[in-house]
């Protein structure tokens, strides 16, 4: 009598078994999808990073955990056309001067917000940085023209022509579309600190606050750039720390002189003072006293300051 040989066609998986899988790697999805909208893969490796700062590390930094908005999203008035690409505090108006990068120009702010006046920046295409330095010199740079104008501005100043300035070329960059957008000046170390947008590099550039650049520029080593895109740079007057800002990662991180890492602050809403998150975050910049100022497009105002 012949014995039945078992089947070699497996038995189908229950309905529940395949339901159950499938329902898994929709969560997986889920999961993942809303970590990277919010950039959690940003941010993780951060925040644990923070948690190893020391209470003495953390008085001597910018921390920008501590930082409260209290001006959120105020808008440039007049400017509604416009893309705030940057923004610097000058120590000795004691104002702030943002560079819009749809329509060429140059405008001077007060501390809170309010539009005093509005300087056309002829010869520029699109201007996405800019950095006050000494005696009234300010530094521009053109994203799409790859060069650094150094230019003065006194309290008569209306308009400013390229041409009577002088312009560095800042050169090629590995993604010309996503090339040089940040600059800030850093008074203590006589250079500025120049950023390109994607992928995220710094660049120092020596300086004596004059007119004239020494040299040429030099790229930063650094590899604790963790943001998806660069977009403005800033100097802490009184640590020397320096803040870099991301639009894409919805950050700002600190670094220190040595370019480790020290702290972060998220842009979202229902994080450091914000209702809404920060659409576009674009500029940044700090004053002798820690209060941090931002600018987003199209033409929105921040400030935040610490909470003691």
């Amino acid at each position: 009598m012949a014995v039945p040989l078992p089947s070699a066609t497996p038995k189908p998986r229950s309905r529940f078994a395949l339901r159950w899988y499938s329902w898994l790697l929709l969560t997986g999805v889920i999961v993942y999808g809303v970590a990277w909208i919010m950039h959690w893969d940003d941010r993780g490796v951060l925040w644990v990073l923070e948690g190893f700062e020391t209470s003495a590390e953390r008085q001597e930094s910018v921390w920008l955990p501590d930082y409260h908005a209290v001006i959120d999203g105020k808008l440039l008035l007049g400017m509604e056309k416009d893309e705030a690409s940057d923004i610097a505090y000058n120590p000795q108006t004691k104002t702030l001067f943002a560079v819009m990068g749809k329509n060429p120009f140059l405008v001077e702010l007060s501390l809170q917000g309010e539009v005093l006046r509005k300087m056309p920046l002829n010869g520029w295409d699109n201007p996405e940085g800019v950095a006050v330095m000494e005696n009234g010199l300010i530094a521009v740079v053109d994203e799409r023209q790859h060069s650094l104008s150094i230019v003065k501005v006194d309290a008569a100043t209306q308009q400013l022509n390229k041409a009577d300035f002088p312009t560095y070329d800042l050169g090629p960059s590995k993604d010309q579309n996503k090339a040089f957008e940040a600059v800030t000046w850093d008074k203590r170390n006589q250079q500025l600190i120049l950023g390109e947008e994607r992928p995220p590099a710094l660049f120092t550039w020596k300086s004596d606050g004059s007119q004239t650049l020494a040299g040429d520029k030099q790229k930063r080593a650094s590899s604790e750039l963790d943001m998806r895109n660069l977009s403005a740079l800033a100097v802490d007057p009184r640590t020397g720390h320096l803040l870099m800002l991301s639009a894409d990662s919805h950050l700002l991180l600190e670094l220190d002189e040595k370019g480790g890492q020290v702290s972060f602050m998220t842009l979202l809403g229902g994080f450091n003072g914000l209702k809404n998150t920060i659409p576009r975050a674009e500029g940044v910049t700090m004053d002798e006293d820690g209060t941090l100022y931002m600018v987003s497009e199209p033409n929105l105002f921040y400030r935040f300051e610490k909470q003691k």
